[in-house]
């Protein structure tokens, strides 16, 4: 080889070293980023769990009560 290819492999073999450090400094901060984001989304699905369940409850209480006032409000309105 002559003295400019063999800079120029050289500068191609460092050039490609940094490129490949790089990608592999950046697939384990995606990896990290996705972790992340799994974990976040597990917490959400919890939360919307514990949320449809208190709602059920809730509702299931809701309809009774409204149906009682309704008809509380109409006997007293009668006996008036």
């Amino acid at each position: 080889m002559d003295g400019a290819s063999g800079v120029l492999v050289i500068i191609l073999g460092v050039t490609l070293a940094i490129f490949l450090v790089l990608a592999v400094v950046l697939m384990i901060l995606l990896i990290r980023v996705t972790q992340q984001i799994k974990s976040i989304t597990d917490t959400a699905e919890r939360t919307v769990t514990k949320m449809e369940s208190a709602a059920g409850n809730v509702s299931k209480f809701t309809n009774p009560l409204t149906v009682v006032s309704i008809l509380r409000k109409t006997l007293f309105r009668k006996k008036r």
